[in-house]
């Protein structure tokens, strides 16, 4: 149900490492614009994608050098949110107002299966903006009743906090996993 929902166009959420996130594919302007409106979130802020492994992404990115590539990858699979340079024909609903987009490959079962047949999604937290991300089912219904063409049931993957950002092109943390 998730991928069909994914792939007419819908908006889906579904447990991640630390807290249901609200997801789309994200070619589908549509989709994406739904969940800007569900969180109340700007456009130029950007969105992270989620993806099953690298070679998701390489459409998304440029890895500029074989450090940077071994940085990265070596938190991946996993719960390491990385921002690195954006190709060019990467839209701008996803870049925001940068040249970058955050990208991971998750190392959460239901993030990878939902990834290895969709391809890689929208990730962001489901809540609107300024109140604390849903972590349950009852409470993404709470936030978006209806608003959503389908909810994956599932356990979360036991994180505290929310996953880490950090810049590709230098390691530093941009956004701490709290």
């Amino acid at each position: 149900m998730a991928i069909r929902a994914l792939q007419a166009g819908g908006v889906i959420a579904y447990p991640t490492e630390a807290v249901y996130g609200l997801g789309c594919l994200p070619h589908c302007w549509p989709a994406v614009l739904r969940i800007l409106e569900l969180k109340y979130r700007s456009i130029r802020k950007g969105l992270i994608l989620v993806a099953s492994s690298l070679e998701q992404l390489l459409p998304y990115i440029v890895i500029p050098d074989e450090g940077i590539r071994d940085r990265v990858i070596s938190t991946w699979p996993g719960p390491v949110t990385w921002v690195l340079p954006a190709r060019p024909a990467v839209p701008a609903w996803i870049r925001g107002d940068h040249e970058s987009v955050a990208v991971r490959v998750s190392n959460h079962e239901i993030v990878m299966s939902l990834c290895a047949e969709a391809g890689p999604l929208v990730s962001t937290s489901a809540n609107p903006s300024l109140l604390p991300p849903a972590r349950s089912i009852l409470k993404v219904r709470q936030y978006f009743d209806g608003e959503l063409d389908y909810i994956v049931p599932g356990e979360l993957g036991g994180l505290a906090h929310t996953t880490p950002i950090r810049d590709g092109l230098t390691g530093k943390i941009l956004r701490s996993g709290g």
